[in-house]
């Protein structure tokens, strides 16, 4: 097969590798028809992730079809159309059984494309097959069936649901890239009196308002009034900069939350000398996946539309090209790049 290999910090090629073989019973694998690009991919990329050794294949978002099932697997069959979750869940231990999947002490957890070969290939294996992955309904579009492995988990998961976002509240995400756009139109289901994106990209505003946002702006005017004013009751952190931590903490209310989503690549400064009488929640997490059934029903029934979140369509060979594009989003306009098998 054909694989995108990281081969230390800067240095990827699409290789040609071995196939995928079952290794557990309770493994499967996957063809895969769409796979994608994520900010975390690019930090690998960077070499921010020690963890990940060169020889790995990168990526841990998929849609594709069962072509091979473990003697372990009971709830999969080969030609089963599934959405690979980005999180791998033992089912047993009790992490899992508290639907903690990020957590999973049995060995998942975000293993693809950190600790074990993912995505971003022709074939992948999937382990814990019954507990990772979920059944694609005919007739959904690839294109969102993709954005439901990690993206709009995450936005939910880690954001709206950790932010307590509820309904006649003022919603506040900093950082309009793919998992902040989908945060704010997540948020939009739970009835917020209004939704104000925040970022320095003009087309990613743009993007923002097309999703549903009430505002969209750069940092500073609406900032500046929700801190001198009453503040947000949520606010999400979805661009993982240090100053854009800060801007959170300055737009919340008093007894409001800070929802994290955002991966910091460097250190975030927590002001508690103005912090410490407010009352704030601050959450941070790794996303458990538990709930794509849910928003898998809201996409397919049309309550949820995220389609404007993918802007850039590619054929798998053209993964690196895919990689350069989505670094240089800011020039390019990509919000979420998709390849595809052809």
């Amino acid at each position: 097969m054909r694989a995108l290999v990281y081969h230390g910090p800067a240095q990827t090629s699409w290789d040609t590798l071995p196939d995928p073989v079952i290794q557990e019973p309770t493994d499967a694998i996957v063809r895969v028809d769409a796979t994608t690009v994520c900010g975390t991919d690019l930090r690998i990329r960077q070499g921010d992730l020690p963890e990940v050794r060169p020889g790995t294949v990168l990526g841990h978002e998929a849609v594709g079809e069962i072509v091979e099932v473990g003697s372990g697997v009971h709830h999969l069959r080969p030609g089963d159309q599934v959405i690979v979750s980005s999180v791998s869940a033992c089912g047993r231990c009790g992490e899992c059984h508290d639907a903690r999947y990020g957590q999973c002490r049995g060995g998942g957890g975000w293993i693809l494309g950190n600790l074990i070969n993912g995505t971003q290939a022709e074939l992948v294996r999937v382990p814990f097959a019954d507990h990772s992955t979920t059944r694609c309904p005919s007739g959904l579009p690839v294109d969102d069936a993709v954005l439901l492995a990690e993206v709009l988990p995450t936005a939910y998961e880690v954001g709206v649901r950790n932010g307590h976002v509820c309904p006649g509240d003022t919603v506040v995400v900093v950082g309009a890239g793919p998992v902040g756009l989908a945060a704010a139109a997540v948020a939009r289901l739970c009835s917020p009196r209004r939704v104000i994106v925040v970022d320095l990209a003009v087309a990613r505003l743009e993007a923002a308002c097309r999703l549903g946002a009430d505002a969209a702006e750069l940092p500073g005017k609406a900032i500046a009034e929700l801190s001198e004013g009453p503040g947000a009751d949520a606010v999400i952190e979805a661009s993982g900069d240090p100053e854009g931590f800060v801007l959170c903490t300055r737009a919340v209310r008093a007894g409001g939350h800070i929802a994290n989503i955002g991966t910091h690549g460097r250190p975030a400064t927590l002001h508690l000398e103005s912090l410490w009488r407010k009352n704030v929640t601050i959450s941070t997490g790794q996303v458990d996946t538990s709930s794509i059934p849910w928003l898998l029903e809201l996409v397919r029934s049309g309550h949820l539309s995220v389609s404007p979140l993918v802007t850039h369509d590619l054929g798998l060979d053209r993964m690196e090209e895919a990689y350069e594009v989505f670094a240089q989003g800011t020039t390019t306009g990509a919000l979420k790049v998709v390849l595809h098998r052809e």
